[in-house]
């Protein structure tokens, strides 16, 4: 059995091994991912942890919750210290793993470019660990420093310096900028006691965004009470703070955003290497001497052609390789020719908070420059996408719920409009009272069926008469009923007439579509009723019996809530809806949300249910779940 082992559980690595085990799965072949932790971690989120805006458990995702479905695919947590080529093997703490074919994505690391104590002293921002540690630290700092006395300490405390002012130190100081706002309120401090800073030797923050944006987010920034401090080299950094030239800054906090390099096993492989530890491959991104070596992610030096710098360390870049390397290695066993990486990258965006960012994206000879609203929606479009890809269902759920559904102190791109929750317990009554109200129409229909189970009563009846001419007009046909059985059927008919005229509403192009699906399904050429419409009937009386069932029961409450919308939008649309109708249909609406899971059998069932759906192989392979 061949071997092909991906070191790294990053972006890179986390998608070359799915679409290894996709493309691979006939073939007689072992995939094995290696990572120092047990999940992957959503790097560019980060700064999201660390401010306090959403779970430490948001970020990460678990690396055997991703492969479950894979059984060509095995992962294993273990630190790998060195990689011997010529044995074509890889020596980790707990043993050495053979490999065919290798894929390197170990990542990179913070480079400090020997400036003293900046390793020492300044906190990183390039792991979940370093996300938690300096999320505690900047929670400590306000905790201390409400009960510090003395002036200078307390102003080291209150001051946060962020050196990088690249796309992670602006994402981390914006952030900080809204979180600082609920920890003042939290901790009693004034806002103005709170110095917050970004500093970089360059000119400008953001310097490969174009101008407009970079002045926008000037702009903003300093809305947020951020002093930005560019062309200023730094030339130091001390438990104390941070040295800037001939100034210094006082802070117990600096954050180092200042730039990377490769990992500390990529730099000290036996391949050649440029830039800042990166490895040097050819267009199949293999390693030149080492055919059966490929590299992906931040790893990758690569300069395309007609391109003047090598691809950049972005996601999109892992994005894009990964299916290549699939492709190249699956070709050993396919059969199939190798392609060269071609990547078309689609620009870049930056978050300033919760609620504001910039971008510039779309084709290589089309951008379009983002601000604001729509910034962040594309944010959060392009990291559904990525999540769809390593997850599905299951981890974009969980990304909504963070970003949006359970997001604290409104920041959300949408602010907290959907982010208000108010427990279920006061929408047991309107569950119970709908409920009775479905099943109640229910009983009623179906004591109808049962004494003439081929009466049709919730379809209107057709336009057509028997002899297939237009039916007559509503006097002329009173009429003829009354002379044919009587005042009894006339009294009948004019109370029909009444509630047909009392019905909601219904658009005129509804109307024309309603008409033709039922001539099409349910009405017979003399102006009868088809099978199917006995079928409907049953299906509908059915529905409302188990639906208020469900609804008074509590259980599957939200697929009963949309089932009785559904109902109820059948009806309005056949033209038949009393004006009562309302509130069935938009008490539906309230119920949606779980409202079974107080007094009702959803709180046992659906536990119970997500234990039982995990262990189901297709619900496992396309991650059908929720958390």
């Amino acid at each position: 059995m061949k071997q092909i082992v991906v070191l790294g559980g990053g972006y890179g690595g986390v998608l070359t091994a799915k679409k290894l085990g996709k493309q691979l799965k006939k073939q007689d072949v072992r995939i094995t991912l290696i990572d120092r932790n047990p999940y992957h971690t959503l790097l560019t989120e980060l700064h999201e942890v660390a401010a306090g805006r959403v779970d430490e458990d948001s970020i990460k995702v678990d690396l055997k919750k991703v492969f479950a479905g894979f059984k060509n695919v095995d992962v294993v947590q273990d630190e790998i210290a060195h990689i011997d080529f010529d044995s074509k093997k890889l020596h980790g703490d707990t043993k050495a793993y053979s490999y065919d074919y290798l894929v390197i994505g170990t990542g990179s690391k913070p480079t400090y470019f020997g400036i003293p104590g900046a390793e020492e002293h300044a906190f990183s921002l390039w792991s979940f660990d370093d996300a938690v540690n300096l999320k505690e630290q900047i929670l400590n700092m306000f905790r201390n420093g409400v009960k510090e006395r003395n002036a200078a300490k307390r102003k080291e405390m209150l001051t946060f310096v962020v050196v990088g002012a690249g796309f992670t130190g602006v994402e981390m100081i914006g952030e900080l900028a809204e979180y600082v706002q609920d920890l003042c309120r939290e901790h009693h401090i004034e806002r103005s006691e709170v110095d917050l800073y970004v500093v970089d030797m360059v000119d400008k923050i953001l310097p490969i965004l174009p101008e407009k944006l970079i002045k926008k987010s000037e702009r903003y920034l300093k809305k947020l009470g951020v002093n930005i401090i560019t062309g200023s080299k730094i030339t130091g950094v001390t438990e104390q703070g941070v040295q800037l030239g001939n100034r210094a800054i006082a802070s117990k906090t600096v954050i180092w955003t200042a730039g990377v390099e490769g990992s500390e096993l990529a730099g000290n492989l036996d391949v050649e290497q440029k830039g800042r530890k990166r490895l040097l491959t050819n267009d199949k991104l293999q390693v030149p001497d080492r055919p059966e070596v490929y590299v992906v992610g931040d790893n990758i030096f690569y300069i395309p052609e007609g391109a003047t710098a090598p691809v950049p360390q972005m996601v999109e870049n892992a994005e894009q390789a990964a299916p290549i390397i699939a492709h190249n290695i699956a070709s050993e066993f396919l059969g199939k020719p190798k392609k060269s990486y071609k990547p078309s990258f689609h620009g870049m965006m930056v978050s300033i908070g919760s609620r504001y960012g910039v971008a510039n994206v779309g084709l290589p000879n089309m951008m379009f420059q983002l601000t604001g609203f729509m910034a962040m929606l594309s944010k959060h479009a392009i990291n559904i996408l990525y999540l769809s890809q390593v997850l599905g269902f299951n981890k974009v759920y969980s990304y909504l719920l963070h970003e949006i559904f359970h997001v604290k102190h409104r920041r959300s791109f949408l602010g907290g409009h959907f982010s208000k929750r108010s427990p279920n317990f006061w929408l047991v009554p309107l569950r119970i009272f709908i409920g009775v109200k479905w099943f109640q129409e229910g009983w009623e229909k179906l004591g109808k069926i049962m004494d003439d189970p081929n009466k049709i009563f919730l379809i209107p009846a057709s336009s057509v008469a028997k002899d297939g001419t237009a039916g007559a007009s509503l006097a002329e046909a009173t009429k003829a009923g009354a002379e044919a059985v009587g005042a009894d059927a006339v009294a009948a008919a004019s109370k029909a007439t009444s509630e047909a005229l009392s019905a909601l509403p219904v658009w005129d192009w509804v109307h024309k579509i309603v008409d033709w699906s039922m001539n099409l399904f349910f009405y017979t050429n003399d102006g009868g009723f088809t099978g199917l419409a006995k079928v409907f009937q049953f299906g509908m009386v059915g529905a409302e019996l188990i639906c208020g069932a469900l609804l008074i029961l509590g259980l599957f409450s939200a697929p009963a809530a949309i089932i009785t919308i559904a109902m109820g939008c059948m009806i309005w649309v056949s033209g038949m809806a009393p004006p009562e109708m309302l509130w069935y249909l938009f008490a539906g609406f309230a119920l949606i949300g779980g409202s079974g899971s107080t007094l009702g059998l959803d709180y046992y069932v659906y536990p119970w249910l997500k234990k039982v759906a995990r262990r189901i192989p297709i619900i496992k392979r396309y991650y059908l779940y929720a958390d």
